[in-house]
């Protein structure tokens, strides 16, 4: 079997208005990146559905879907917040963003696929229960997480994100809710500016000064996530993978690099084969240049291919 690969030509008709970071060419120059090395030829492409409404309500209140929809515009552009814009096409791309990763899941715990990756976009993990933010519309990988729970009946499944800036919009979901563990590492000064108390016993957060390195992440993903990890036995790992701590992405300050993204996706790997058949669904989340994302993802891929 082979790594199943959800994406949609859907995700690319998002756009957030010129420059805009969060760009569809960020799906592109991967897309590109994947078959210049080969990787394209090792996975399952598989094309990513759109969410249902039932998908979606496990993590979010209709009252934030009802709102989303009257926000589209016909033409143009409509803004939800600073930094987050919509267009006629953003709804579905976001509904194929949710889809893939609930589909994702389908596919790997009925042996399908022995891993996912989902390439897509919008990203996710800003969104909260009552609202998005931060180029976030839904929340992608708490999508993953409740099928898992909701329709396989999982007990514990570990939600682990290594995004530059902090998932608080999964926090929002899940902190508190036992049969979820919540990993969480990204830079501390950098929104959406959380303090570093987690708000629940499930949450492990690992926050990182700027310019501290790969050896720094490293000793906090030991320190922190991998004996909690390791106590937990997830049944499935959920990876909210953002690429934006490269040392040549200016949205943070971490300075990682594609060996650090290769070590961490091993880590993960390790606790997969312990605990669940290797089972995870990774989905991608930041990571804004364009060379340094295709590079650092197509390392995290490889480790999922390699497996």
């Amino acid at each position: 079997m082979l790594t199943a690969y959800l994406t949609h030509p859907d995700c690319e008709r998002h756009v957030m208005g010129p420059d805009h970071p969060e760009c569809p060419e960020r799906l592109a120059a991967l897309n590109d990146h994947l078959l210049i090395k080969g990787l394209l030829d090792c996975v399952q492409p598989v094309d990513a559905p759109e969410a249902s409404d039932t998908q979606l309500l496990r993590v979010h209140d209709a009252a934030w879907l009802y709102r989303l929809q009257d926000l589209i515009p016909a033409e143009g552009y409509a803004r939800l917040d600073a930094d987050t814009l919509v267009n006629p096409f953003t709804l579905r791309a976001a509904r194929r963003a949710a889809g893939a990763a609930a589909h994702a899941v389908d596919l790997v715990l009925s042996g399908q696929a022995p891993n996912a990756f989902c390439a897509v976009r919008p990203p996710g993990h800003h969104a909260g229960r009552h609202g998005g933010s931060g180029f976030c519309f839904f929340n992608n990988a708490s999508v993953a997480v409740a099928q898992a729970l909701s329709e396989h009946g999982l007990q514990r499944v570990a939600l682990v994100d290594f995004d530059v800036h902090h998932g608080d919009g999964s926090e929002d979901i899940w902190a508190g809710d036992e049969r979820v563990l919540l990993c969480s590492s990204y830079q501390a000064d950098l929104f959406p500016f959380r303090d570093t108390s987690p708000p629940a016993a499930n949450v492990v957060l690992a926050p990182l000064p700027a310019r501290s390195g790969g050896p720094a992440m490293r000793a906090a993903i030991e320190t922190h996530w991998l004996p909690a990890l390791a106590r937990f036995a997830p049944e499935l790992i959920v990876v909210s993978a953002g690429f934006d701590a490269h040392r040549e992405d200016d949205m943070g300050n971490l300075g990682w690099s594609e060996a650090d993204y290769l070590w961490l996706s091993q880590q993960l790997l390790a606790q997969a084969r312990a605990s669940c058949g290797g089972r995870i669904v990774s989905c991608l989340e930041g990571g804004y240049s364009l060379s340094a994302l295709a590079r650092s993802a197509a390392a995290h891929l490889r480790v999922l291919v390699e497996a």
